[in-house]
C-alpha cells in the first residue's frame, strides 16, 4: 500500500472497479464525518476531488456531512471550491480562545468563522447545479427538548442520553432526532425511508438557513450553545449532527452509484457516543458500494506529535496559539501526499492494495 493512505472497498465497489477502473462519473455520494480538527487532514483530498477529479465529470452528487464534515461539503459546493477550502482551513486553524471560555463565546466565534467562510455567497453553496449539499443536525426531544438554555438541564439531558445509548443505540432515539437540511433539487429520498431508530425531519437548504444549519451541525453540547430558530425548521434546540451521525453510517446501498468517502479513520463509528464501543463499528451491506480512503498509520506517525489534529489540542497547547496553528498547518500541508497517492491509485487501481469491509 502506498505509504500515506489506506483504502477499503465494499463488495460492489470492488467489483465495479475491477471491471471499469475508478470512474469519476460513478461517484454519486461523498460523505464527510464529524470529528472537529481531525477533518483538517482531508484538505488535500478535498481539493483534489472538487478541484480536479469530480469537476471533470459533472453529475448530480450528494455531498452529505455532519459538523466539520458539513462545513467541508458546503465549501465544496462553492463556484470556486479551492478558494473556499483554503478559507476553511485558514479560519479553522486560526481559532483562538482564552484560557477560560463560555459556550456563548465559542458559539459567537464559530458564527463569525462561518460568516467569513460563506463570504456573503451562501446562495452558491445551496444552489450548485450538480453538488447537492445535505447538512445533518440533531434536534433535542424528551429531556433535551426544553432546556431553555439552562446548563444543568442540558447536562442532565445528555447524561440521560449517554446512559440510554450505553444500553442500546436505539434508546438514544428517545432523546434526539435527525434533521436533514438538503438541497432544494434533492428530496433526500434515500434517507426518507426508515433505516434506523431515529425520527427524521427534512428541511430545504436556503441562503437564509445555511449558516445556522452549519453552526447547529457543529454545536457540541456543553461546549457551544444550542442553535434555535433556524429558518424553515421545526422549533427546538439543535445540536451537533455527530451525536447521531458521527461517521455517517447511512443507507448508501440504496444508490446504484459509488460512494467516495475520504475519512480520518479506516472504521465507521455510527454515533459520537459509540466511540468507546468497538462492537458497534459498521460492517453491514450499507457499505457495499463504498470506497473509503484514510490516512495510514505510517503517515500519521510522521505528523507533529505523531497524531492527527484534534479538539484536545486547544487544551494541550493552551495559550500557545502560534505553536498549535503551526503544527496544524504542517499536518494540513502534509495531506497533499494523501491526495497524490490516492490519485495515482485511481489511475491504476491495484485491488490487492485495498482491504475489504
Amino acid at each position: 500500500m502506498t505509504s500515506s493512505i489506506t483504502i477499503r472497498l465494499g463488495r460492489r465497489a470492488r467489483a465495479r472497479i475491477a471491471a471499469e477502473g475508478v470512474q469519476a462519473a460513478d461517484i454519486a455520494i461523498v460523505p464527510a464525518a464529524a470529528g472537529g480538527p481531525k477533518g483538517l487532514i482531508l484538505h488535500g483530498l478535498d481539493c483534489w476531488m472538487f478541484g480536479e477529479f469530480l469537476r471533470h465529470a459533472p453529475r448530480q452528487r450528494r455531498l452529505v456531512g455532519a459538523s466539520i464534515g458539513a462545513w467541508r461539503m458546503a465549501a465544496s459546493a462553492f463556484d470556486d471550491p479551492l478558494a473556499a477550502h483554503q478559507r476553511l482551513v485558514r479560519l479553522y486553524a486560526g481559532q483562538r480562545y482564552p484560557a477560560k471560555v463560555t459556550p456563548d463565546y465559542v458559539s459567537r466565534t464559530c458564527r463569525a468563522l462561518l460568516d467569513e467562510l460563506l463570504d456573503g455567497r451562501a446562495a452558491e453553496a445551496v444552489n450548485h447545479p450538480h453538488h447537492h449539499v445535505s447538512v445533518l443536525t440533531v434536534r433535542g426531544i424528551g429531556a433535551l427538548g426544553n432546556t431553555n438554555g439552562a446548563r444543568w438541564r442540558e447536562l442532565a439531558g445528555f447524561l440521560l442520553a449517554a446512559a440510554s445509548n450505553a444500553v442500546s443505540r436505539k434508546r438514544l432515539a428517545a432523546s434526539m432526532e435527525r434533521v436533514i437540511f438538503h438541497h432544494r433539487d434533492d428530496d433526500a429520498r434515500w434517507l426518507r425511508d426508515q433505516f434506523d431508530a431515529f425520527a427524521g425531519h427534512f428541511v430545504s437548504l436556503s441562503a437564509d438557513n445555511l449558516r445556522d444549519a452549519l453552526l447547529a451541525s457543529g454545536s457540541i453540547p456543553l461546549v457551544l450553545q444550542a442553535v434555535t430558530d433556524i429558518a424553515g425548521a421545526p422549533a427546538g434546540d439543535y445540536w451537533d449532527g455527530g451525536l447521531i451521525d458521527y461517521h455517517l453510517h447511512l443507507p448508501y446501498q440504496r444508490d446504484p452509484g459509488l460512494v467516495l468517502y475520504p475519512h480520518f479513520s479506516d472504521a465507521i463509528v455510527p454515533g459520537w457516543l459509540d466511540k468507546s464501543m468497538p462492537w458497534r463499528r459498521a460492517r453491514d451491506q450499507s457499505l457495499d458500494n463504498l470506497i473509503l480512503v484514510s490516512p495510514s498509520a505510517d503517515f500519521v506517525r510522521q505528523l507533529p506529535n505523531a497524531k492527527l489534529p484534534d479538539r484536545k489540542d486547544f487544551t494541550v497547547y493552551g495559550q500557545d496559539h502560534q505553536r498549535r496553528q503551526r503544527d496544524w498547518l504542517q499536518a494540513i500541508g502534509a495531506s497533499q501526499r494523501m491526495a497524490d497517492d490516492f490519485a495515482r491509485w485511481c489511475d491504476r487501481p491495484d485491488l490487492k492494495q485495498a482491504a475489504s469491509f
